[in-house]
């Protein structure tokens, strides 16, 4: 990538608030973005090859989207918290393990995308979000979900193809938990809490691709209310 390309996406950037540079092979985070940090709301670094993202990430305070889905990411920094003004980050594709401790300071995150990464468990900092939307969480290495779960304030949790054998009860305790996605782990029937059926806001439970039979779902307490608020979802939506 020479020097001109990137000085003319930079010229771009400052009018547009928008840099977007994808499939360059980029090793880096390009540090001439550092002039730009009053002007950026969006930043796509997607399918390149950066393996560190540098603490001055933190300076872009107007920062609304970051993209760094397919990069070579193993860890984040605390910096990357300062972003008061961020609403959607995507990270899927690399290979993270865990979030900043500060995560929860991303206080106007709504949309969050970490499938395909090297998660162990639910991270408990999301819990601190209050306008989260949309966790993705899916292809990752979660065993299981824990009791701070039940303090997610997303409308959608993606968990498909984790190996969860375990989820706290208290997950249908989530105020506006309305989608909840579980295929393709290794959830046993008895292992599902009924009170996600019987008692919580979820409307749409996904969960093929489990130790047990779907039919064997409609047998439980509670599934009779579950589809209540499932077809009231569909006629809103019809």
């Amino acid at each position: 990538m020479g020097n001109s390309a990137l000085k003319a996406h930079l010229e771009t950037a400052q009018k547009t608030g928008v840099f977007q540079l994808t499939g360059k092979g980029l090793n880096e985070f390009p540090e001439d973005l550092q002039k730009l940090t009053s002007n950026l709301r969006t930043i796509d670094l997607s399918n390149n090859k950066i393996e560190l993202l540098p603490p001055l990430i933190g300076k872009f305070s107007f920062l609304k989207s970051l993209a760094l889905n397919n990069n070579k990411l193993t860890v984040l920094p605390e910096e990357l918290c300062k972003l008061k003004k961020l609403e959607t980050l995507y990270l899927n594709g690399n290979h993270l393990r865990q979030l900043p401790a500060a995560f929860g300071q991303l206080s106007a995150l709504k949309t969050l995308s970490l499938s395909g990464n090297q998660l162990r468990t639910v991270p408990t900092q999301l819990s601190g979000l209050r306008h989260l939307d949309v966790v993705d969480l899916s292809k990752n290495q979660i065993q299981n979900v824990p009791d701070t779960v039940g303090e997610l304030q997303a409308i959608e949790l993606n968990l498909n193809q984790n190996q969860i054998s375990q989820i706290s009860v208290q997950i249908s305790h989530c105020p506006r938990l309305k989608v909840l996605r579980l295929e393709e782990n290794c959830l046993e029937l008895s292992m599902l809490p009924q009170s996600i059926l019987s008692d919580s806001q979820i409307s749409l439970l996904a969960v093929e691709g489990n130790l047990f039979e779907i039919k064997k779902l409609r047998e439980l307490e509670g599934y009779d209310k579950y589809m209540e608020r499932f077809t009231a979802t569909k006629k809103k939506f019809a």
